[in-house]
């Protein structure tokens, strides 16, 4: 009994929920985000040997904590995006003319990088060789990676920066895919005014 009574109970609740004839249902949409005029600051600080330009409507965040140590360099910062709660981290290793330390570093940045390809669906390398004498690669990834760009600097001698994108969102490409090609066009802008100045 008590079942027949629930059965016609949830059938006229069922009934009444879809007499509403004004009902439309919504289409999937995307938040909307406003993306800020492109204007470019040098990077003015005292605890790194090298500059670039970085947008205007970023700030940088020198890193005081790693793993609740301090970083073994003070020039390890973050690029933050606070419009869009990403950050290019930026980490730096300077380096003593070893060929094998520099090896060690250029591994470990295309080790990190592949790292991504767990989730991703494809990394496009690329060679970077400006006319400041700074040379490196980037890695732009594709797919539900947590990191959609990264990239690592050197002159091969005394300085050598790594940098990776990270966004403080759940990893979903189509979403962020506006966002991050806006953050790219800024990465490829350090990277063009990148210049060591020590």
């Amino acid at each position: 009994m008590v079942y027949r009574v629930l059965v016609f109970t949830a059938a006229l609740l069922a009934l009444a929920a879809c007499n509403d004839p004004d009902y439309t249902p919504k289409p999937r949409s995307f938040p909307r985000v406003d993306y800020p005029a492109k204007a470019y600051q040098a990077l003015d600080v005292d605890f790194c040997s090298f500059t670039f330009e970085y947008p205007v409507y970023a700030v940088i965040q020198q890193d005081t904590a790693f793993f609740e140590e301090r970083p073994p360099h003070g020039c390890w910062f973050d690029v933050f995006y606070p419009g869009y709660d990403g950050r290019i981290h930026f980490t730096y290793a300077p380096l003593s003319g070893d060929a094998s330390e520099l090896e060690a570093l250029t591994k470990d940045a295309f080790g990190m990088a592949d790292w991504h390809n767990k989730r991703a669906d494809y990394i496009d390398e690329l060679l970077i060789s400006t006319p400041n004498g700074v040379k490196g690669f980037a890695f732009d990834i594709d797919g539900e990676a947590a990191s959609p760009f990264q990239f690592f600097l050197t002159d091969s001698t005394h300085h050598f920066v790594r940098a990776a994108l990270y966004f403080n969102a759940k990893t979903n490409a189509d979403s962020l895919r506006p966002v991050v090609s806006f953050v790219r066009e800024d990465i490829l802008h350090i990277i063009e005014t990148f210049k060591w100045v020590k």
